[in-house]
């Protein structure tokens, strides 16, 4: 019942010859969206900043102490099982982040198993 009580009257808004007589006084009849010049353009894809390759280096330093002990370890004892486990930590310490302790511990690793399996014997 409300809604036939509601003003159902259509106003005519078409230009005149008058400047200014074609826009109407009330502000409901305006039907224009403005959230487009007002809101900032939102970026497609995230940046990398300083801070998110500052929190991967330290996340992967204590992976890359862990394999580089290891694969000095396997130095002095057990070169295969120690080296083989130092490379492994070695390559998952260099994917997050810590490139120079996860490489030397790599190489380490790897000298350790060469050494292990080809000079060793002869002693």
């Amino acid at each position: 019942m409300a809604d036939q009580e509601r003003d159902t009257d259509v106003r005519d808004y078409r230009q005149s010859a008058y400047i200014g007589e074609d826009i109407p006084n009330d502000p409901s009849a305006f039907k224009e969206e403005t959230a487009a010049e007002i809101a900032a353009p939102v970026p497609i894809g995230r940046k990398r900043g300083y801070d998110d390759i500052r929190g991967r280096a330290e996340g992967g330093t204590g992976t890359g102490y862990v394999a580089l002990a290891l694969s000095i370890l396997s130095l002095f004892v057990l070169p295969i099982l120690f080296g083989a486990a130092g490379i492994v930590l070695g390559f998952v310490a260099r994917r997050r982040g810590a490139e120079g302790l996860g490489a030397w511990a790599i190489g380490i690793g790897a000298v350790s198993i060469i050494i292990g399996i080809f000079i060793l014997p002869f002693f």
